[in-house]
């Protein structure tokens, strides 16, 4: 089961980094996902810190888990969040945000599955 862990985790780490590394730099698909769901691009800076707070909290929880499961509990709310942006403009392009909400919810599956709640 460990290994199964720590491959769902250290993926969801690096997915949710990369994204977090393209909002942080102002890349322009973040600013175009902002654009499409009526998001300031004031927003991506700190929607951006959050993803990388995430990232970091996987991480963080192989060494102490109860971190690990709030990360992930964290990135699935932001990515719950990030849905209800999409669908509140009409935007049914949820493809991308299929496989990011995915990743967040295999993370947050594995980390209770291994760890348990407490």
């Amino acid at each position: 089961m460990f290994a199964v862990y720590l491959t769902v985790t250290l993926l969801a780490a690096a997915v949710n980094g990369v994204a977090a590394v393209a909002d942080i730099v102002g890349h322009d698909y973040p600013k175009a996902q902002a654009d499409r769901v009526r998001v300031p691009h004031s927003w991506v800076l700190p929607l951006g810190l959050l993803l990388a707070a995430g990232s970091l909290g996987l991480l963080a929880g192989i060494a102490v888990p109860v971190l690990g499961t709030l990360a992930a509990a964290g990135l699935v709310l932001y990515f719950l969040g990030a849905l209800a942006a999409h669908l509140r403009v009409g935007d049914r392009r949820l493809g991308a945000w299929a496989v990011f909400f995915s990743v967040a919810v295999a993370a947050l599956v594995v980390n209770v599955a291994y760890h348990g709640l407490g």
